[in-house]
């Protein structure tokens, strides 16, 4: 290596760099970009590969610290910025214009949650800087609106390109569609699977979705008509199973786990919900209601990742019942933070799907 301090030099010490998660020098991977050498200062931009990495300020550190091994380096600035890369296609799935990365939120039942850590991990993805959409797939019973305040949304119908095109809800950061939005609110839908799978294939591709990194996916509970639809209408990044720590909810999960492998389905992981309870007067008590270890047991067996086990806090319904998602409402409560670093590892392990 060249003595001298130069763009090369610049280059060559920070080689043996590393993303912690792609385990790839950071040069290969080309997200070291525009180096600039002003004397003693050096500045060049990082390009993450997601906006919600959970590694940034320590990739960020590792880089300082190689440059300013230098001769003559006094000081380093680095600016990061992010480009999420696009999910690989797949023969016969027809992917989305301008969408990088589909990925599912599903569970094995119901009751445990999917919906709150679907809308909470969408939200906390765009407070982190990525362009989300969220599908409320589950055509009987769609909450999300409920959650994501918007309710009230009145859809926009338009002429796109290829016919009719809906206009997504916006709220938060994240685009939005959802049955909610095509009928009363006390009406119930009442279809067989024929017509189940039009209107999610119409929730894919007849939405305005523009430019998205994230478009998630909030399933039904089970493993029937919806799921297969999905997958074999779209490439898909992955899908999240969500479960509780009691028994059984955690043979319905596994159960849903499987049909996504079977089918193909990269899993990106298990998250525990409601895995111990806080109570609002005495925050420094926890309580296992339903169990404990359940999920962290659960994934080791099926050979999968535990994303993370979020608590049981008050916060977390109210904000559901007032449109308010608790990342938003509460950042700072127990739920939010586990919710934040849930939505990290996720993007994470979709970057690295996608770069493999």
């Amino acid at each position: 290596m060249s003595n001298s301090l130069d763009v090369n030099s610049v280059l060559e010490i920070l080689r043996p760099v590393q993303d912690p998660e792609l385990q790839k020098s950071l040069v290969e991977l080309n997200m070291i970009r525009n180096i600039e050498i002003n004397q003693g200062d050096v500045s060049f931009t990082l390009v993450l590969t997601t906006p919600a990495c959970p590694l940034r300020e320590f990739i960020v550190e590792d880089c300082q610290k190689a440059v300013k091994q230098l001769p003559g380096v006094e000081q380093v600035t680095v600016d990061v910025t992010a480009e999420t890369p696009q999910q690989k296609s797949i023969p016969d799935r027809q992917g989305i214009e301008g969408v990088k990365n589909i990925l599912a939120i599903s569970s094995g039942k119901g009751g445990v949650g999917k919906s709150t850590v679907a809308v909470n991990v969408a939200v906390a993805l765009a407070q982190m800087g990525a362009k989300v959409g969220l599908i409320d797939a589950d055509i009987y019973g769609p909450n999300d609106p409920t959650m994501m305040g918007l309710s009230d949304y009145q859809v926009v119908v338009h002429q796109g390109k290829q016919g009719e095109v809906l206009e997504p809800a916006f709220n938060y950061g994240v685009k939005l569609v959802s049955m909610a939005f095509l009928i009363d609110r006390d009406q119930p839908v009442i279809w067989r699977g024929p017509m189940l799978n039009g209107i999610i294939r119409q929730f894919l591709y007849q939405v305005e979705w523009g430019e998205l990194d994230y478009l998630i996916v909030d399933m039904p509970p089970g493993t029937g008509d919806a799921q297969l639809t999905l997958v074999q209408a779209v490439p898909m990044s992955g899908v999240v199973i969500v479960t509780t720590p009691q028994t059984v909810s955690l043979l319905d999960s596994r159960k849903g786990l499987r049909m996504f492998q079977q089918l193909g389905v990269s899993i990106l992981g298990i998250v525990e919900n409601m895995s111990y309870f806080i109570p609002p007067d005495l925050p420094e008590k926890k309580y296992d209601i339903f169990g404990s270890g359940g999920g962290e047991k659960t994934a080791k067996e099926l050979g999968v990742s535990l994303l993370g086990g979020i608590p049981l806090e008050m916060p977390v319904r109210e904000g559901c019942d007032n449109g308010v998602p608790i990342v938003i409402a509460h950042p700072e409560s127990a739920a939010a933070i586990e919710l934040m670093a849930i939505a990290q590892r996720i993007a994470a392990k979709v970057s690295v799907a996608a770069l493999a």
